[in-house]
Parts: structure tokens; C-alpha cells; sequence
């Protein structure tokens, strides 16, 4: 019985799946459309309510593999992107001086906290994030996006001839899903798409509305 009971152990322990506290944006809700970029953050983060060294502490976060402190935080609540691996935690920024940049700490409650910027090239705006990341790992789109943005049309304009449509697999599919990033131009993206029809599809496609929520986002793996 003994050795019966040590092997169910151990088979349950491999059939576990690994831990990993990954987190992507997967809705367009998941982005607040009042976000003006997003931050590199180091392990340990300190949030004041003001920009100014002797303001209050609002809360202190540290983070390390799949570990995070204080234990009631969530990684999906607190960062915009966060995949250990990688020793990659971006979070979500709202406002920002020279120095400090303010980050939302709980995206449920929209609460918001100071942060003094600890290398200045650790803040990016939008279009540097997309231009850097996205190049690199090309996009995917947020589900809940409308139909509409599916479009790829022939110039960044909303009234512009619609040259094709994208028809991207679904998640489970063994087909590629990346779309790839090659100009950004405003609220406006010229990708590239090999998507189930199996065409090359090329055109001007919406990233960002004009009220500023996002539909793509770079596909960091």
C-alpha cells in the first residue's frame, strides 16, 4: 500500500502543470484606453501618491519568478505584461513628468501610483513600444475586437479602399497567428499576414482607435 500511495504521489506531481505567471492583454477592455504607454519595472517598486521623494508611500510591490509581495497582489491586476522568463514586467502608465511616471498598481479598482523613473529609456509611448516589440515579435489581435478592424485597407484612412481581409486562425490552429509589424503611421499599422486562405495579405489595418483603445498588441513570447 505504502509504495502504492508514494507512486500516485509522484504521477500526480508529474502530470502538474508548470507553474508560470505569464500575463498578456487578451480583450481590448484589458487595455484602459487613458494609458499612455508602458514601464520596465524592477523588482521591487515603490509607489508614491505624488511625484516628489517625500510624498507618501502608497504601496510596495516586489516580484521574482512567480512569486509576488504582498501575496494578496495579482499578477494579472497589477502589470500590463509580465513574463518571468524573460524577467519582463511592464506596467501600464498613465501620466508622467521628466522624472517620476505615474503606473496603474490595480487595474479592477484603477488605482494609480507615482514612480520615480530609474532610467529614463524604461518609459515608451505607444508607438516606440509597438515599433520596438512589435517589429521584433510581430502582433496579435484582442479578442472582442470588431469585425471591422479585420480590414486591411490601402492608405491610414478609415474611408480608404479595403484591398483585404483578415481571416486568422483560431488559437488552437497549428497555423502561424503573428502578424507581422511594418510602419506605423498614427492610430494605423501596414502589416503583413499569411492568414488561413493561405495569401500573402498586405494593408493599412487599425491598431488603436481614435478614442485610444487598442485592438493589437505585440505578440512578446
Amino acid at each position: 500500500m505504502r509504495k502504492i500511495l508514494i507512486f500516485l504521489s509522484v504521477f500526480c506531481l508529474l502530470i502538474l502543470p508548470v507553474s508560470a505567471k505569464n500575463v498578456m492583454p487578451t480583450h481590448v477592455s484589458s487595455i484602459a484606453a487613458n494609458v499612455l504607454g508602458i514601464y520596465q519595472a524592477n523588482n521591487e517598486i515603490t509607489l508614491y501618491d505624488e511625484p516628489h521623494d517625500k510624498a507618501h508611500i502608497v504601496t510596495h510591490i516586489s516580484w521574482s519568478g512567480d512569486d509576488i509581495f504582498p501575496a494578496n497582489k495579482d499578477f494579472d491586476n497589477v502589470f500590463m505584461v509580465y513574463l518571468p522568463k524573460k524577467q519582463l514586467a511592464l506596467l501600464a502608465v498613465t501620466d508622467e513628468t521628466e522624472e517620476w511616471v505615474q503606473v496603474l498598481y490595480d487595474k479592477a479598482q484603477g488605482l494609480c501610483g507615482w514612480m520615480k523613473k530609474d532610467d529614463p529609456y524604461k518609459f515608451m509611448s505607444w508607438v516606440s513600444f509597438y515599433n520596438i516589440y512589435g517589429r521584433k515579435y510581430g502582433l496579435y489581435m484582442l479578442k472582442d475586437t470588431p469585425e471591422t478592424i479585420k480590414d486591411l485597407h490601402s492608405a491610414p484612412e478609415d474611408d480608404s479602399q479595403v484591398v483585404s481581409t483578415l481571416n486568422l486562425p483560431p488559437m488552437n490552429s497549428s497555423l502561424p497567428h503573428k502578424i507581422k509589424l511594418n510602419v506605423m503611421r498614427g492610430n494605423w499599422a501596414l502589416v503583413s499576414v499569411l492568414d488561413t486562405d493561405r495569401m500573402p495579405k498586405t494593408g493599412y489595418i487599425r491598431w488603436r482607435s481614435n478614442d485610444g483603445y487598442k485592438y493589437l498588441f505585440p505578440a512578446i513570447k
